[in-house]
């Protein structure tokens, strides 16, 4: 079971004191956030291709760096990040052959009942008002979902105007970054 093996490393990373090199303050020392996709490929690569070292970013993932609602979880951990931990710009970053483009949701709820789901509840969730197709879609650019998740932000009543919002696509292969949109 690879969860034992990780808390196996940890007691072992915990006595032999392996933490100090990390030790830093819950203040970004780049004071910015950075929203980016869950994507495996870029636990390492991506702050490693921008220079990001621990402390200097708050983190922000889910599945396809995907912002849909203006006080969904993310957009609230943004707005902390900004009145409470001094956050000063937020960058959103997609990447190139990401899993939630062109997500099929026939297909995933087809999946969801075969690994248990009840049908059942498939449909009683579609009749309480929930749309799965609307929940679980994904997008046909990258460069164009990570838009609509800048202009959200960008344009969301809360955050202060002060507060630079940029995007970036980010190529998991290479880790080269190209700019979207860039606020000076």
């Amino acid at each position: 079971m690879h969860l034992e093996e990780m808390l196996e490393y940890n007691k072992q990373f915990v006595e032999g004191k392996s933490y100090e090199p990390y030790k830093t303050d819950s203040i970004p020392n780049k004071r910015m956030v950075i929203f980016t996709c869950m994507e495996s490929r870029l636990v390492e690569l991506l702050p490693r291709a921008l220079n990001i070292q621990n402390g200097d970013v708050k983190m922000l993932k889910n599945a396809g760096a995907i912002i849909r609602k203006p006080f969904d979880s993310i957009m609230k951990s943004i707005l902390v990040a900004v009145y409470q931990l001094q956050a000063e710009e937020v960058t959103v970053i997609g990447h190139h052959d990401c899993g939630m483009s062109h997500v099929d949701t026939e297909a995933l709820a087809e999946k969801m009942e075969a690994r248990g789901v009840d049908k059942k509840t498939l449909d009683t969730i579609t009749h309480s008002g929930i749309n799965l197709d609307e929940e679980f879609h994904g997008f046909d650019t990258v460069e164009e979902s990570v838009m609509q998740s800048v202009s959200i932000i960008r344009n969301h009543p809360l955050l202060p105007k002060e507060v630079k919002v940029h995007g970036l696509v980010i190529d998991p292969h290479t880790g080269k970054v190209d700019v979207v949109s860039k606020e000076d």
